[in-house]
């Protein structure tokens, strides 16, 4: 067990999540103090969540909300049931175990699902937001690291996409709250002098993935010899982001203090302890060669269903990392070819395929 942390308090929201749980096995093994909340939403299969679970010793699928269960596994590590939604439990949380760092990837995610189910939207990613910030605020966290998202760029056809450019049109309610989040932060930074950094996730894949992303959708109808849904005939190009490579990024912010911005909409110089990363591969690749990779990693060829552009995609995305580079000396650059690889074994063992 490495022991870098001296002992440091990191909360992870989200922590049955895809990137949650690698997040929670990344710190744990750093040697942080590692709390870990969730809701347990059955968006998609509460079973994934309970096995990721399992893999950070916590073994029950039965839970007191608000109880904190210790692991079985790692003596750093306590899960508990509960959603952000809840205040006052929230802040009793904050207050029981004084937090030092605070890292938010709790949300309901999906781009689809959002024009279907706004309200959901509203109350993960605002409502739940603005609890974690305002129980940051009084307990006064050193840095709330949280997750955004590359769709607040909308319809942006300026490639690739830097931290600067305008974000004022997204095209889901998913990425408007997602803007939304930024925003708050920025007004909590600069009221209350709360360190906050936002990440712009560039489609994270990787093993223990969500089952609604167009990986796992991908390998599901491969492996069951059904038709892939391709859309936008395929001319579609994704900067695909390994799940290493985004909690690697985050361990090396978690400490970093960040580029303190000068406020720029006055003629007053203050300085706001707020930042925006995108943190992705810089390297888009076609969905058609995402797809490939995948075909070879399984060794089966798949049936392709070519369907229109769906309501809420875009067409490409690549971030400009370069902001990231500067700041944390680390550039996300796992390639797709390895990473398709690493997600597909883990794919056909965990369905016994």
């Amino acid at each position: 067990m490495l022991n870098k942390s001296n002992n440091n308090t990191v909360l992870v929201t989200g922590s049955a999540g895809f990137i949650g749980f690698h997040m929670c096995l990344k710190l744990i093994n750093e040697g942080y103090q590692v709390i870990g909340l969730d809701n347990i939403n059955d968006y998609y299969d509460v079973n994934l969540k309970f096995d990721r679970l399992t893999l950070l010793g916590i073994n029950d699928k039965t839970f007191t909300q608000w109880q904190p269960i210790l692991s079985k596994k790692y003596p750093n590590f306590k899960f508990v049931y509960g959603d952000i939604t809840n205040f006052s439990q929230i802040l009793s949380l904050f207050q029981i175990n004084v937090f030092d760092f605070v890292i938010n990837l709790a949300a309901q995610a999906g781009v689809r699902y959002s024009i279907e189910n706004p309200s959901i939207y509203t109350q993960s990613n605002i409502v739940g937001f603005q609890n974690i910030l305002e129980a940051c605020k009084l307990m006064k966290i050193k840095h709330l690291i949280y997750a955004s998202t590359s769709s607040v760029y909308g319809m942006n056809n300026e490639l690739p996409f830097k931290e600067s450019y305008n974000t004022d049109s997204p095209v889901s309610y998913y990425a408007a709250t997602k803007k939304a989040n930024e925003v708050m932060a920025h007004s909590y930074s600069h009221l209350f002098g709360l360190p906050t950094t936002g990440l712009r996730f560039f489609t994270v894949y990787g093993p223990w993935g969500r089952p609604d992303m167009a990986l796992f959708l991908f390998a599901k109808s491969i492996i069951s010899n059904q038709s892939v849904k391709v859309f936008n005939n395929g001319n579609m190009i994704r900067d695909f982001t390994y799940i290493d490579d985004i909690v690697k990024s985050i361990s090396l912010l978690l400490h970093k203090q960040h580029n303190n911005l000068e406020n720029i909409y006055s003629d007053k110089k203050t300085i706001i302890p707020y930042n925006i990363f995108n943190i992705g591969n810089s390297s888009p690749v076609k969905l058609m060669d995402y797809i490939n990779a995948l075909e070879t990693a399984l060794n089966k060829k798949a049936i392709f269903d070519f369907q229109k552009m769906q309501p809420g995609d875009v067409y490409a995305t690549h971030a400009d990392t370069s902001k990231l580079q500067d700041h944390i000396s680390f550039k996300p650059s796992i390639p797709m070819s390895i990473g398709v690889k690493e997600f597909a074994n883990w794919f056909l063992e965990y369905y016994n395929k």
